[in-house]
């Protein structure tokens, strides 16, 4: 469609085209819909479309008991789903008021963080593709098939995990989901390495992203932006050091943070961030080496309220039997009180907000997405670049659709 702008009196009228970027066009990641006033290639102006895979995940959380709700997180931010069910059960713990033993609190941050390793290398090498390389894309994923095969030993699932239960996890590490993560240790520090030498001082990668959709640090907050996006813009706003969970206080760690905001920024923060997250792993899998008998077999709380009993006391056991029958038919009722409660998801701040009545299922639960936020700021982010720079700033945003319209 074309549009005609008036100019003043005696100049040349000029003409500006419109264009669909999305909704199923492949550079946009999924359902998008952008319509850009273009000048050339030039961006005049972008309206956002939100809403296209909207699913209601908080009103059917709404109808279903705390424990059947973690599928329904799996289904928000996919590339990372550990981080987001780890996430979901903290917010279900500190309302029930249920402590979780150290080793549980250091063997979620090993999920967690592997989940923010799994986000930022997708981010990340397909930042890469839509600049035009696509090796860092393979040079990459084969190291986030192994952590789904991580995933794998610990629940059975690897792309939606619903990992994990209220008070811990529902099985033991094995043996083979360790030697899986030392294998990981091992080998991917030198395949990240050679993925930053491909980018990080390439003269082509640098000119697509430096000065490309940047944001300032006080935009950024006016916006709402956490995580990644925010850190790039100079703020060191990180929830696991500023309102630490699962232990996290006792690790030691470095936030990255960068100055301008842009799209070569968001990528040099991902990539630290992913050497921090190695050196977190390899700390929380030597305080669990550190526990021995009993102890090294504790995998979750004592909650029998909201913790299945094992199979074999279901069988022999009255109040087993008792508990299982509440569980699964969905008839404990949860302590009424209000609670947000927030992890530092792999791109940015997610909280739950959780109103109890003291029924057995939420009153009301509303899912902080920071993709969500993002998305609002994007059509500011692009104005007045390129048709190009339109792609190449949505990947560096990481938004993922099925968070942004949960």
């Amino acid at each position: 469609m074309n549009e005609h702008i008036l100019l003043p009196e005696g100049s040349i009228e000029k003409q500006t085209n419109t264009l669909n970027l999305g909704p199923t066009h492949p550079a946009t990641h999924g359902v998008f819909q952008n319509i850009l006033e273009l000048d050339g290639e030039r961006i005049m102006k972008a309206t956002s479309t939100v809403g296209y895979i909207h699913r209601a995940f908080e009103k059917i959380a709404e109808r279903r008991p705390l424990y059947q709700i973690t599928p329904l997180t799996d289904r928000l931010n996919y590339c990372s789903s550990p981080i987001n069910n780890m996430g979901w059960h903290i917010t279900c713990e500190r309302l029930l008021g249920v402590q979780t033993p150290k080793r549980v609190d250091y063997l979620r941050i090993i999920i967690m963080e592997l989940a923010r390793i799994s986000d930022h290398l997708i981010c990340n090498s397909i930042v890469g593709v839509d600049s035009g390389a696509y090796s860092g894309f393979l040079y990459l994923m084969q190291y986030r098939e192994l952590i789904y095969e991580i995933y794998e030993e610990v629940c059975g699932s690897r792309l939606t995990t619903n990992i994990g239960r209220i008070g811990g996890f529902e099985r033991n590490f094995t043996n083979a989901a360790f030697e899986k993560l030392e294998k990981f240790l091992k080998e991917y520090p030198a395949q990240l390495k050679e993925f930053e030498n491909l980018f990080t001082r390439n003269r082509i990668f640098m000119e697509r992203t430096i000065g490309v959709g940047p944001i300032a640090a006080e935009r950024a907050l006016n916006y709402g932006f956490t995580g990644p996006n925010l850190r790039a813009a100079g703020v060191d706003y990180d929830v696991r050091v500023h309102a630490p969970y699962s232990s996290y206080e006792e690790f030691n760690f470095t936030i990255p943070v960068g100055s301008t905001g842009d799209c070569y920024d968001r990528f040099l923060v991902r990539n630290q961030e992913m050497w921090q997250s190695l050196g977190i792993i390899r700390q929380a899998y030597e305080k669990v080496q550190s526990f021995k008998g009993a102890d090294a077999e504790v995998y979750h709380a004592d909650t029998p309220a909201y913790y299945l009993p094992p199979k074999q006391d279901v069988y022999t056991k009255m109040e087993a039997l008792i508990y299982h029958f509440k569980i699964i038919m969905g008839e404990i009722e949860m302590p009424a009180g209000e609670i947000y409660s927030a992890v530092e998801g792999a791109n940015g701040e997610l909280g739950f907000y959780l109103i109890s009545d003291g029924g057995r299922t939420p009153y009301r639960l509303h899912f902080r997405r920071p993709c969500f936020i993002y998305y609002q700021a994007y059509p500011e982010l692009i104005k007045g670049g390129m048709l190009s720079d339109a792609v190449i700033t949505m990947s560096s945003l990481n938004l993922i659709a099925g968070e942004l319209d949960a």
